[in-house]
């Protein structure tokens, strides 16, 4: 797994057709679908009453319907059920909290949808309540056209979420992830694709017969960077999402990869080989200048950015295995400090938001077959591993900091799973048509 990306460079260079699907309409071929594989013993109660609607015939979108598939998906809530409702409230003054704490309800979630003819736009009225306290903890109008009602349901989730847990949701967030559609020992299409947080909506950013790598998201939510083979040979390309327009960063000879926004969104750390072997540099993105972070014989690879952007953590090998290690920027080369030391492989190191904790690929011993997602505490060194299963590989991190999506394999494909920081939820991304892998969480999005 740790050297997966070297031996694409030993591929023959051969003509290329590369299909840029840069339309923000262009849908994926295949769609991903949220399955719950685990979810807390005792989730909270919650009643989402279906909206009322105003218009004629029925909206595209059944908002109610979102915000329950959003709050059960991450397994800390469990909905009930419209067919045991003892009533149907749609704003405050119809709220009866008897009703509810009859049917043992911590919440309750109302709300109706008026269609506004001359403007063609759509009012969002949403009302939440704690039963057994018997107030109204939020409430709010939204507006927005009938293609945005899933991005209302979402925004409506994020609000119970907080209110609830006192965590920001992440329901109004997206994921970019490479998908692989074997097609014949000689053709492979390779597809960036990008979707809401749950697999839906998912579109085709880039397509090409030869490999796409390493996605990842600028701070912004606006752009991305990503590996290309399109040329037969491994660059890095930034892309905006929106207008699709398109940069070449790196043209340097042998190795380049492993592209990564610094905290602020003005530079990037990648890997390069230009000099020797593969070590980190970071590249202004303003003035094109690139410094070289480390220099050793070794395979140093996988940078990641503290959050405060002063120092970078990566893999390398030189200690004889994968292990982690972190340098501050502008150090000299020398200067490092080895993270992990009670594992046999270590990879893929990306900080939580408190920057105290690691989230990483685990390797126990040279005999386990198991590559896992684990959570190093870096103050008292107290290690967690979250999953179980034998391959999973490159963790990405909610952007508010509760969930991990990663890659794995389920029935032999390439699949998308998800597991709270505390290991109580798991939900699954499957795709229907090829291997889903490296997948990456978008920040916050306006």
């Amino acid at each position: 797994m740790i050297y997966q990306l070297f031996g694409h460079f030993k591929k023959e260079i051969r003509c290329f057709k590369t299909l840029l699907l840069l339309f923000i309409g262009g849908f994926a071929h295949g769609q991903l679908s949220i399955q719950i594989t685990q979810g807390v013993d005792n989730p909270i109660p919650i009643a989402i009453v279906p909206f009322q609607w105003t218009g004629a015939g029925l909206p595209s979108e059944n908002v109610a319907e979102i915000v329950s598939q959003d709050l059960q998906q991450v397994g800390e809530f469990e909905p009930l059920s419209p067919r045991n409702m003892l009533a149907l409230p749609n704003e405050e003054s119809e709220v009866y909290y008897r009703d509810w704490s009859v049917l043992a309800q911590d919440y309750l979630l109302v709300g109706k949808i008026d269609y506004l003819a001359d403007s063609g736009l759509m009012e969002v009225q949403y009302e939440f309540f704690d039963i057994n306290r018997q107030q109204k903890l939020a409430g709010e109008l939204l507006t927005g056209r009938e293609s945005q009602l899933r991005d209302i349901g979402h925004e409506i989730s994020n609000v119970v979420f907080e209110a609830v847990t006192g965590t920001p949701g992440a329901f109004t967030t997206q994921l970019l992830y490479i998908v692989a559609e074997f097609v014949s020992p000689e053709l492979t299409y390779y597809r960036l694709e990008k979707s809401d947080y749950d697999g839906k909506r998912a579109q085709v950013l880039l397509e090409s017969e030869e490999p796409i790598m390493s996605p990842n998201w600028a701070p912004n939510g606006l752009d991305i960077a990503y590996v290309s083979f399109e040329t037969g040979l491994p660059r890095i390309y930034t892309q905006n999402i929106a207008s699709g327009q398109r940069r070449q960063i790196t043209n340097f000879p042998n190795i380049n990869s492993s592209p990564v926004f610094s905290p602020d969104g003005s530079k990037l750390a990648m890997v390069l080989s230009k000099d020797g072997s593969p070590d980190i540099y970071v590249q202004d993105l303003i003035s094109n200048q690139i410094t070289r972070i480390t220099d050793h014989p070794a395979i140093d690879t996988e940078p990641s950015w503290s959050k405060d952007g002063g120092s970078i953590v990566f893999m390398s090998d030189r200690s004889g295995q994968p292990q982690i290690y972190q340098m501050e920027v502008g150090a000299n080369s020398y200067d490092v400090e080895r993270l992990t030391y009670d594992c046999f492989q270590c990879s893929k190191a990306q900080f939580l938001p408190d920057g105290v904790n690691l989230v990483h690929v685990r390797r126990e011993t040279r005999q386990s077959p198991q590559y896992q997602i684990s959570i190093m505490n870096l103050e008292t060194l107290r290690v967690i591993s979250l999953t179980s299963t034998r391959l999973d590989e490159s963790p990405s991190i909610a952007p508010n900091g509760s969930m991990i999506i990663y890659a794995t394999k389920f029935n032999n494909r390439g699949v998308l799973d998800a597991v709270s920081i505390d290991g109580r939820v798991k939900f699954r991304l499957p795709s229907n048509q090829g291997d889903v892998r490296e997948p990456s969480w978008s920040p916050f999005l306006n």
